[in-house]
């Protein structure tokens, strides 16, 4: 009884975590990285998988995750330049919803 109880303990703990990050070259594996992705795809108006391959989420297979990667790198930068430490630009800050940021106001009707 005791060993099926250890067996059955020790399956839980193994499959039950999730398996950690792999490949992220910009983002911290910390407990803000699923809140910092499910914002990513609120500013860009898409689901996971424009960047991902599903299934494979480390992989570099869709030219989009190296663009994200450049757009956390500019937003980082701008951000760094404020003194006060703060955080003043995010993707939704150009993108709002969209992902190709428009470049002009949406002309009058």
């Amino acid at each position: 009884m005791r060993l099926t109880f250890t067996a059955l303990l020790l399956a839980v703990v193994a499959f039950g975590q999730h398996p950690a990050p792999k490949n992220l070259k910009l983002l911290p594996a910390d407990e803000n990285l699923i809140p910092t992705m499910k914002a990513f795809t609120v500013a860009l108006g898409q689901k996971c998988d424009f960047c991902h391959v599903m299934g494979d989420f480390a992989s570099d297979e869709k030219h989009h995750k190296e663009i994200a990667r450049h757009m956390i790198s500019m937003a980082k930068d701008i951000n760094a330049k404020f003194p006060d430490g703060k955080t003043h630009v995010t993707c939704y800050t150009c993108h709002r919803g969209a992902t190709v940021p428009a470049t002009e106001p949406e002309a009058a009707k």
